[in-house]
């Protein structure tokens, strides 16, 4: 009969402990699973909501803004490819004044522009911040089109208590802001601040 395992009662006692244990920490991963997922598609839903509702808004914002900057036309966002709005991408339609509705990608490097600044605009109006930098934004506009741009600033900044800091190269640009700030070398490797109260040097003008 061969030997006899003298342990083997014993044994079979260790391997069974040890499958109960294994069973019970393969349940609490089965519910750390089950729980995990529940709580992502919760977070899923609330982001899809709260994603449909701010696309809502700025669609909106983006439509105004842009009709302002155009002096007319029509606009609207997108949301392509996907169904689920976590994973679909952003597509710009738009009809210029006298032009019909089409991509943006087929828009001219102006129109391009405007339309650019309109949902960058239209993204800032849903969620305005006490200050706003804007760095040579007005570089690739016409006259005309800043003209437009500087009058859209001064609505913002009066309807949202917004400072807005623009960095420009533009003369209107410049005249329509209430301080200016420049830089200027008058000897060599030394720079020098210099800044000028347009608002206060007005009143002073009308006074005079």
């Amino acid at each position: 009969m061969g030997s006899v395992n003298l342990r083997a009662e014993a044994e079979a006692d260790e391997a069974a402990a040890e499958i109960d244990k294994l069973s019970e920490s393969r349940s609490e991963l089965v519910q750390a699973v089950e729980k995990l997922r529940s709580a992502i598609n919760r977070l899923n839903r609330e982001a899809r909501g709260r994603l449909r509702n701010t696309f809502g808004t700025v669609d909106q914002h983006f439509q105004s803004v842009f009709k302002t900057l155009f002096q007319g036309g029509e606009a609207r966002l997108e949301l392509v490819d996907s169904e689920d709005p976590l994973e679909a991408g952003l597509e710009i339609v738009a009809s210029p004044p006298g032009k019909q509705l089409q991509k943006i990608s087929l828009l001219s490097g102006g129109e391009k522009a405007l339309a650019a600044l309109s949902l960058i605009f239209a993204m800032f109006l849903t969620r305005p911040a006490p200050l706003c930098v804007l760095d040579e934004v007005d570089a690739a506009l016409d006259d005309s089109n800043v003209e437009r741009f500087c009058a859209l600033l001064t609505e913002i900044a009066k309807a949202s208590n917004t400072r807005l800091l623009v960095v420009t190269h533009h003369p209107f640009t410049m005249t329509q802001m209430d301080r200016l700030y420049g830089v200027t070398m008058q000897e060599p490797g030394v720079s020098t601040m210099v800044s000028v109260d347009l608002a206060h040097a007005e009143g002073l003008r009308e006074a005079s």
